[in-house]
């Protein structure tokens, strides 16, 4: 069979697809025949015409007839009604249409037509809005009965154009098309060949049918993006890095007797899997999760002691501006009796800071660094980067962490994430990774009671708040969040101060926190607040990460509605650090389902790694991870939570394959590996074969 390339064949060159056409399916992303065969249905209908005084009012039906004639009425301005009156061998109905004017030019007076649509019974009359039509005469080639496939569309798109270009792009294609899914895979997951699989998703004979060929390129989706990322995996292991640790200084040592406290059995065993990636002569590429709380930065802080003790350089990189003047307060304070210089880079610095900050980190003065995204611009430059750590809180994708490992001479990578994330992104979006989990809280904590009470409830709520106040403690109130606007943010977090000051914490000693305020005031709020000034602060959601005051034993969420699951279980990581028993007040008189859902998750459990999942199944891998930002693909037909069952398969056997043939080099990988180029090669950082 001769090899055809259908994936850059131009779907401008089919037949019915002219320039304006052409214009219409580059919308949905079809550029090519390949796009167009892998635009799948979204739903099939079973279509089965009968007559129709044999349908029910509000039945989904498909008739058939002759058209009688067309009429057009315009009732109000802005609307217009198309009637068509088809005559059926029992009688007649009329096919309706809304403010679709070209229709009345389609539909002539005897022409055979078929509709689907709604039934509708009135005034002695059958009517069916319609949803969809064929014309029966002229050269549709399309069945018109059975299984119908339903495709997403764009405006001046139809159904039947849609189905129309699938069956003449299958007739002309699929004897050319050769398939890249190894026969002996195909075999063992009972999968059909792509030929087969692509005439069956679009045009089944039975639900059967459909279910297999889902199948086939559900597993496909996901098998393909393993291999890469195991492939991913071995390159970095071909790579050799330049540097060795010694820490002759024993700065870990010193450290970690300087600590309050000893690691939880969790931290020890992830800074074991950690040194001895940190000790192996490849690059480490290591994911560091575990529920807030659970001690990653201490962990992390120890990694980067280990490369600065060495004589090398280490960077910190975070998402926001907050989080690394948070996170650059801590270490310069935790690492002072050490001696060591922590420097800050960030976008809002002045230029003889910056170009100061850049000329140290040059020339090795400045050992450890954080940064924001700044630290990957390409002025800056390292003498010695040896680790670099990223906060990454779902914000940095697999992009941003190659440009990083660039900087330095094949550095050693350690990713954190802010709150546990589901098993089936740890596969995918952190898939090139190797997994540390510190599964277990620093001993004494008792988990944070959760409640969720109705705005009528919030002299209830106060009243704990003051409670807690009174009994020596501090408290946390988080201001409703206002969509895009950090000034209404503030606004709002200023009265609400102001009318608490005078109503239900009258005579406690409040302070505020919002994103507005400059470093040095921010820093001076929560310097307040940790020594006990400050007994309730008043804050917006930049109190959600890095803040650390065992103290706070009460948080109280209002419109608690407006945040995310993950965000919401971060907040309440604010309380719970010390060992009095803490509260969370979730405030919301929101009904929506899915308020109600996020306000059950968290009242339930306090389990990060289980809201990780209910999160997951909530809002879809897309938008918990800003699919674009994240540099994980976006799946035509997979569903994460759906097919985990499958992800984990897949996983196995690209495993299984890159270890027998590493290099793709075996005659019936040949495809697999030109399938895997044109999809990923380079993108996102992800592959680099052939």
């Amino acid at each position: 069979m001769v090899e055809v390339d259908f994936e850059q064949y131009p779907v401008q060159y089919l037949k019915m697809v002219g320039p304006r056409r052409f214009a219409l399916l580059k919308r949905l992303g079809i550029r090519t025949v390949k796009d167009l065969l892998y635009h799948f249905p979204r739903e099939y209908q079973e279509r089965t015409v009968k007559p129709s005084y044999a349908c029910a009012h509000g039945e989904q039906v498909t008739l058939q007839g002759r058209v009688v004639g067309v009429t057009e009425l315009s009732p109000r301005s802005g609307l217009w009604i198309t009637r068509v009156k088809v005559q059926e061998p029992t009688g007649h109905f009329f096919a309706v249409w809304f403010n679709q004017r070209y229709i009345k030019k389609l539909f002539t007076a005897g022409s055979h037509v078929q509709v689907t649509g709604k039934i509708e019974r009135r005034f002695g009359e059958i009517q069916l809005l319609v949803a969809d039509y064929e014309l029966l005469e002229g050269e549709d080639p399309v069945p018109q009965e059975g299984i119908v496939p339903i495709y997403p569309l764009t405006e001046q798109l139809t159904q039947r154009l849609m189905r129309s270009l699938m069956r003449l792009a299958l007739d002309e294609w699929t004897p050319r098309i050769n398939d890249f899914l190894p026969p002996g895979v195909r075999q063992k997951f009972f999968l059909p060949e792509l030929p087969s699989a692509l005439c069956q998703i679009h045009f089944p004979a039975t639900e059967k049918e459909a279910i297999r060929a889902r199948k086939r390129f559900i597993f496909e989706e996901l098998f393909l993006l393993q291999l890469v990322l195991a492939l991913r995996r071995r390159q970095i292991t071909r790579k050799l890095k330049p540097h060795r640790y010694h820490d002759h200084e024993d700065l870990v040592g010193r450290f970690l007797s300087s600590l309050p406290f000893t690691l939880t059995p969790g931290q020890q065993r992830a800074w074991e899997e950690i040194k001895a990636d940190m000790d192996a002569p490849w690059p480490m590429n290591r994911l560091l999760q575990g529920d807030v709380g659970a001690g990653k930065t201490v962990v992390s802080t120890l990694a980067l002691l280990r490369a600065v003790g060495s004589g090398l350089q280490g960077a910190l990189m975070v998402p926001t501006e907050i989080l690394a003047e948070q996170h650059h307060l801590t270490l310069s304070r935790s690492l002072a009796s050490l001696g060591i210089k922590v420097g800050l880079l960030s976008g809002s610095m002045r230029k003889k800071e910056r170009e100061r900050l850049l000329a140290g980190l040059a020339c090795g003065e400045i050992p450890l660094v954080v940064g924001t995204h700044a630290l990957i611009q390409e002025k800056v430059q390292f003498k010695s980067l040896a680790l670099v750590v990223i906060d990454e809180q779902h914000r940095f994708g697999v992009r941003q962490r190659a440009i990083l490992q660039y900087k330095g001479h094949c550095p050693d990578v350690l990713v954190m994430t802010a709150t546990p994330i589901p098993r089936t992104l740890a596969l995918t979006l952190y898939g090139d990774l190797e997994v540390s989990t510190i599964s277990e809280l620093p001993p004494g904590r008792r988990p944070v009671q959760t409640y969720a009470f109705p705005s009528s409830r919030l002299p209830d709520v106060y009243g704990l708040v003051r409670r807690e106040v009174e009994k020596g403690h501090q408290a946390y109130v988080v201001c409703p969040l206002v969509e895009e606007s950090e000034k209404l943010d503030v606004r709002a977090a200023v009265e609400l101060m102001e009318e608490l000051s005078r109503g239900p914490l009258a005579g406690c000693r409040l302070g505020l926190l919002h994103g507005r305020l400059k470093p040095a005031e921010k820093e001076d709020v929560m310097e307040a607040f940790r020594t006990g000034q400050i007994q309730v602060l008043v804050t917006t959601s930049v109190v959600e990460v890095g803040v650390d005051v065992p103290n706070a034993t009460a948080m109280v969420i209002l419109d608690a509605e407006r945040f995310g699951l993950a965000q919401l279980h971060q907040l309440r990581g604010r309380v719970g650090r010390g060992k009095a028993q803490s509260y969370c007040v979730l405030v919301s008189d929101s009904t929506t389902e899915e308020a109600r859902y996020r306000l059950e998750a968290m009242t339930s459990t306090t389990d990060g790694f289980v809201l990780a999942e209910k999160d997951l199944q909530l809002r879809g891998p897309g938008e918990l991870t800003g699919t674009r930002q994240s540099g994980l693909p976006e799946f035509k037909i997979a569903d994460l939570v759906r097919d985990w069952r499958a992800l984990q398969l897949a996983r196995q056997e690209a495993v299984a394959l890159i270890k027998k043939d590493p290099e793709l080099k075996a005659p019936e990988h040949r495809l697999l590996a030109r399938e895997l180029r044109l999809r990923f090669g380079g993108k996102a950082g992800y592959l680099d074969i052939g």
